[in-house]
């Protein structure tokens, strides 16, 4: 159907009505955005923030450099490069020429399914369809161009492609009040007063960060670790230097025979499993007839700078198991092992094999590598540089913020997990809504000096724990050693541990695996409670050969993968035993669940 020729009307919500008002919550919104550069700057002239932006930037032109002095070099490769973007840019103008003359144009393919462009006036509009179709232009031109550039190493290619997407997402049209409709319309509309509301919440945002932006994705005012989050009823019954271990009340008559040990990762924290009694893990695994005992991280300080990963099996997972057995009687246990806890437990029962430590009889890993060849886009923060700067940095700390640590998972997921919050928050100046996932997301955690150096080097830079190299505790590590069951679960969209990358580890270990693939992501394909009946997950037997392969002839299942789960479970050992309180009578309680050390926050 032929579109009119071009409306005026479509102006009509652009047009300021009332400059006076205009023109006075502008000045407000500049005092406001004054407030936040006060709070930005007092941290780093009193000293107490280093001034470490430019780092990450330097990283950035270094790299991007390489990418501009290839097409640079050869005058042919300029011409080339120029021309592709020339010629798309003359087919953007054309497109718009013909839609200002009331010619039918269809939308720019790519950008039909882009959540940022789902205003009706990106495409109505000639102004801001031009800026969109523009900035799409432009962003795959850059990909191009880093695609094929040739002469540089693969990790140098994988920053260059990373770092193009964080330009591309950053330059969105959608993230300026002039070239966003909504936010142009909500402007004129208030008067400006969005704005002043917007530079409020950013002067906060600082001023909660002490000098850092700590940019709020939820309303953190609705939630409570231990009120209406993390409330399944237990007892922290033992506590290390770095962990708490909590036995959790037993809601059925009896129970599995072998306890369940839950090892979570420790970036974050492990109420994940636990957000409230509907999307709670543990509580369903309760409800199934597990005894549950979770392994809670302490928050580290300056105090376990030198806790690296030996340490944290044998005050973390040993001691858990020490303490599950003084609980219960049972010295073997089924285990879960969830993201780097999963790659923390792997070495650990390759450590186990080597001293013939036999307590864990089974290992069920949640978006769990222990493979590194691909590792996704973290592998572009783990070259021998920037390892080193970072190593640097962490030993005036002992620890790295968790902070930093949050920015950059983040950053994978940068057009979901941070323009659309800037957005909302500074320019339309609206506080976010509740939402218990966002808040544990935000609940970050410092990595201990030790603990995070030794992750980055053995596992992200020299992939270490699948070609046999690890050492611990005196000894080199192999995983062909390890001969327990495994139930290894992936997720079909995560950007942390990617599916693939999960496969290949698989085929590592020593004995049986079940490789698993869920529905969605990195958490809400783990966190899937059955009476949700939402996503899919895929078997397909052992994980042998190509990924591709394996995904192609997988069976599909409707609905969670947890009862498939607890089936495996039960296949391996189905006794059952009456019911244990925690502690068992041996164990006297330190404190109610979830305990202390989930409340230290960063």
């Amino acid at each position: 159907m032929a579109n009119p020729a071009f409306d005026p009307k479509l102006i009509e919500p652009y047009v300021v009505r009332d400059p006076q008002a205009m023109a006075m919550n502008i000045a407000k919104a500049v005092e406001n955005l004054g407030k936040a550069a006060s709070e930005w700057i007092g941290p780093r002239e009193r000293g107490e923030v280093p001034n470490s932006a430019a780092e990450p930037m330097n990283e950035l032109v270094k790299t991007l450099s390489q990418i501009a002095e290839y097409w640079m070099a050869d005058p042919k490769r300029t011409l080339e490069a120029q021309s592709l973007l020339l010629g798309s840019m003359f087919n953007v103008w054309m497109r718009t020429a013909h839609k200002l003359s009331g010619s039918a144009e269809a939308p720019v393919a790519s950008a039909v399914k882009d959540k940022r462009f789902s205003d009706e006036d990106w495409e109505r509009n000639p102004f801001f369809d031009f800026l969109r179709q523009t900035y799409l232009v432009v962003g795959e031109w850059a990909d191009r161009l880093v695609e094929e550039t040739q002469g540089l190493d693969a990790h140098t290619k994988h920053k260059a492609a990373f770092y193009v997407r964080q330009l591309m997402a950053a330059l969105s049209p959608a993230n300026f009040i002039a070239t966003n409709p909504q936010v142009y319309r909500e402007t004129v509309a208030s008067n400006g007063e969005n704005l002043v509301r917007g530079m409020k919440i950013l002067a906060e945002d600082l001023a909660a960060g002490r000098g850092e932006l700590r940019m709020r994705q939820t309303d953190y005012s609705k939630f409570a670790v231990g009120k209406n989050m993390a409330m399944t009823p237990g007892k922290v019954i033992a506590q290390s230097d770095i962990c708490e271990v909590i036995q959790y009340e037993p809601s059925t008559e009896t129970v599995l025979k072998r306890p369940l040990l839950i090892c979570p990762p420790w970036i974050n924290k492990f109420y994940i499993l636990d957000l409230n009694p509907q999307k709670s893990f543990i509580k369903w695994c309760i409800d199934q007839g597990h005894t549950v005992f979770v392994i809670s991280w302490v928050n580290p300080d300056q105090r376990h700078a030198d806790k690296g990963w030996e340490a944290y099996i044998r005050e973390g997972i040993d001691f858990a198991l020490e303490t599950v057995e003084k609980a219960t009687g049972e010295r073997q246990v089924n285990s879960i092992g969830y993201c780097v806890g999963g790659t923390l437990l792997a070495a650990a029962l390759a450590l186990h094999a080597q001293e013939g430590d036999d307590r864990i009889a089974s290992a069920t890993l949640f978006t769990t590598q222990v493979d590194f060849t691909f590792a996704g886009d973290l592998k572009v923060f783990a070259d021998e540089a920037q390892i080193g700067d970072l190593e640097e940095r962490m030993k005036s700390t002992g620890y790295l913020d968790g902070q930093k640590m949050a920015a950059a998972f983040n950053m994978l997921r940068s057009s979901e997990l941070i323009w659309p919050y800037f957005v909302n928050n500074y320019l339309k100046g609206v506080d976010p809504s509740a939402f218990d996932l966002l808040y544990w997301n935000s609940d970050s955690t410092r990595m201990a000096a030790a603990n995070h150096s030794y992750y980055l080097r053995n596992c992200y830079l020299k992939n270490n724990l699948t070609q046999g190299k690890m050492e611990l505790a005196g000894k080199t590590l192999s995983l062909e050693d390890v001969k327990v069951p495994i139930y290894n679960l992936a997720t079909k969209e995560d950007h942390i541990a990617p599916a693939k990358s999960v496969f290949v580890g698989s085929q590592y270990f020593g004995g049986k695996v079940d490789y698993v693939l869920s529905g969605s992501g990195h958490i809400a394909g783990v966190v899937n409670p059955p009476d949700k009946n939402k996503y899919q997950y895929w078997t397909n037997g052992a994980p042998e050969g190509q990924f591709e392969d394996w995904v192609e002839t997988a069976k599909e299942h409707a609905g969670s993968w947890w009862p498939h789960w607890q089936t495996w479970v039960e296949a391996l050992d189905d006794e059952r035993v009456p019911a244990r309180k925690p502690g068992g009578g041996k164990l006297n309680a330190i404190g109610d669940a979830p305990g202390s050390y989930v409340l230290e926050r960063v």
